[in-house]
């Protein structure tokens, strides 16, 4: 059987392509019948034909004795490429390299290490395809690489495959792109936590293998800090000369479709979003740009629903699906074996699998608020923390990430601390908290409910502990209620800044909220949510094509990683009087032109230093 290798149909067209090029190159030198053979055989490769190619470039082998050598290269090639080394070897064995020229030599290394491999021997592999005198072309770069990392795991050198195959990543697109990822991850955990940790606290900031080790200590279970994003340039710049109706990355597609549960327990939840998609695209309007078609698909809240749905968008010639929305759902579909039409997922799979190349993550993260409260703490040098959370999955999600990034910024937790359920009276959970007689460079950090933070907080005051509070968006019902939360008065939590109107260019909040009752209270998060999913459709390329450019969003300033997952920064509000108000610079606003349909504003420079501080993972 063939050797797994992630790269096969980019190498049968790179291999195709060489073959033309080398007939090329040797045709001043050949007769017209010797040319016309060696065109004949290099078609024969193009249509896929590999067997027959082989044994077309062996006749031209033996008739041509000036080319034989070269014309034998060309044979091993193709019948490495149909998956047949062995019926190669005896033809690779009769080459000489010193009669190759070009790049020949090299492809001669290349197909005697994939024979190696083959048969087991590992050391040649890694041999020929490590020798540091020899200039590998790059149209051979990438199988270069795919025979190095090969050899380098079949060594034991699983950090070395990893590193390989990293290099690999933007060279490899669609599936090839994927398979790699994967086999990059799976190199890694292969490690284990302890050496990955440890590489990791040896790497320089900028390490192009620090994503990966994250990415593979999440899928072991761990909770990683992450840099946060750099937020260099708005997506949505005005080019010059076109009437304002064109933006600098604008790429909008003919047909959307949106995968969301109509039914079941997330029904609600998928209204808000709906109606928040298309709230945003009426307002685009305003612009005369083109938008797309759009038809909703019910996923019918399961998984075979969600993979169902994306199908039938496929087949009715969407081009892009926005969706599904639960984590599961958005599992199975990028479980599929390929995506023929690009997603954007509205949350991410609960297995934490990348994304395919094909695909980008965009959800509304716990880890995420947890995190940016850990430098929120830290950019006010306050590096000693309580943990205070209820037991909700999303508080000890929030929690993990907070304790992770805290250690990242060079602070640690003095103490955790989680709400029994059913209790009001929390007042031996405060005392084994420990935080009472902490003095100055200490806070709190809290994850739950309205309900349980009103209980809390002020149990906080009567056992005399007054270090500043911090708290996720959860701590803020959505609306204002000032005889309520003034029991939450100085408690400071991060917020989708649409809910403050802290995002200039997008409608108010009051004036939707007025109209459309899902954009109010707890559902105004996911409506906003929904916005941001229609005006990321066109942007989605320009995102992970520039690092550094970002989307002013409803819920936060969004960004792409390299993986395609949607990071988001988000505005900081704090309870005063008993109302959640943004606090002041508090949000990185250019002001810069908003999403596609909205009015420009002035542009003004975004906080100094509030892009640079790391952030946890999105």
């Amino acid at each position: 059987m063939r050797p797994f290798s992630v790269i096969r149909p980019l190498v049968v067209l790179l291999t195709c392509l060489l073959m033309l090029s080398a007939c090329a190159l040797v045709a001043t030198k050949t007769s017209p019948e010797e040319l016309a053979a060696a065109q004949s055989a290099a078609m024969l490769a193009r249509q896929g034909q590999l067997d027959q190619a082989a044994r077309a470039y062996l006749v031209l082998a033996d008739r041509y004795g000036g080319n034989a050598d070269h014309y034998r290269v060309l044979a091993a090639d193709a019948w490495s490429e149909s998956g047949h080394i062995d019926t190669a070897a005896p033809v690779l064995a009769r080459i000489r390299r010193n009669n190759l020229t070009g790049s020949d030599p090299v492809r001669l290394d290349l197909l005697r290490a994939n024979l190696a491999l083959h048969h087991h021997d590992a050391a040649t592999a890694l041999r020929l395809t490590t020798q540091p005198t020899v200039a590998v072309p790059d149209d051979l770069q990438l199988r270069l690489y795919e025979l190095r990392a090969r050899a380098l795991t079949a060594t034991g050198d699983r950090w070395g495959a990893a590193r390989t195959r990293a290099e690999m990543d933007s060279r490899l697109h669609g599936l090839d792109r994927a398979q790699n990822r994967r086999a990059i991850v799976h190199e890694l955990t292969a490690l284990g936590v302890g050496p990955l940790k440890q590489r990791a606290a040896a790497m320089q900031p900028g390490d192009r293998m620090l994503p990966w080790i994250n990415q593979a200590l999440q899928q072991l279970g761990v909770a990683v800090a992450q840099p946060q994003p750099t937020l260099n340039q708005p997506v949505g710049t005005l080019l010059p000369g076109t009437g304002a109706d064109v933006r600098e990355g604008y790429r909008m597609p003919a047909h959307v479709a949106l995968l969301l549960p109509e039914s079941g327990a997330f029904a609600d939840a998928s209204e808000a979003i709906r109606e928040g998609f298309f709230a945003a695209y009426a307002e685009a309007a305003r612009n005369h740009a083109p938008r797309a078609s759009v038809r909703i698909y019910d996923t019918l809240g399961t998984t075979s629903g969600a993979v169902g749905a994306y199908q039938q968008a496929t087949k009715d010639g969407a081009q892009l699906v926005v969706g599904p929305l639960t984590r599961n759902a958005v599992a199975a579909v990028f479980a599929l074996p390929q995506l023929p039409v690009p997603v954007l997922a509205l949350n991410h799979p609960d297995d934490k699998q990348l994304p395919a190349s094909e695909a980008s993550e965009f959800g509304l993260l716990p880890e995420t608020e947890g995190a940016q409260a850990a430098d929120h703490m830290a950019e006010r040098n306050l590096l000693q923390a309580y943990v205070i959370v209820s037991s909700d999955d999303f508080a000890q999600r929030a929690a993990a990430a907070f304790k992770a990034e805290m250690a990242a910024r060079g602070g640690n937790v003095a103490g955790m601390a989680t709400l029994p359920t059913g209790s009001v009276n929390y007042t031996s959970t405060i005392a084994q908290l420990g935080a009472n007689g902490a003095g100055d460079g200490a806070g709190i950090f809290i994850s739950m409910r309205p309900a349980q933070a009103r209980l809390l907080v002020p149990q906080l005051l009567t056992a005399k502990i007054t270090l500043p509070v911090f708290a996720t968006s959860h701590v803020y019902a959505g609306n204002d209620n000032p005889t309520a939360d003034n029991d939450l008065n100085g408690v400071e939590f991060p917020d989708a800044p649409w809910l403050f109107d802290a995002q200039p260019g997008l409608p108010k909040h009051a004036d939707v909220a007025n109209l459309l009752p899902a954009a109010r209270d707890a559902g105004a998060r996911l409506f906003a949510f929904g916005m941001d999913a229609w005006n990321l459709v066109p942007y989605l390329h320009w995102l992970r094509d520039h690092p550094g450019s970002y989307l002013p969003g409803a819920t936060g300033q969004l960004t792409a990683d390299e993986f395609g997952q949607i990071r988001r920064v988000m505005t900081w509000a704090r309870f005063d009087n008993g109302v959640a108000r943004p606090l002041s610079d508090s949000l990185q606003v250019d002001n810069a032109p908003a999403p596609a349909g909205t009015s420009p504003t002035p542009a003004t420079p975004a906080p100094a230093g509030s892009a640079a501080a790391p952030a946890g993972a999105g």
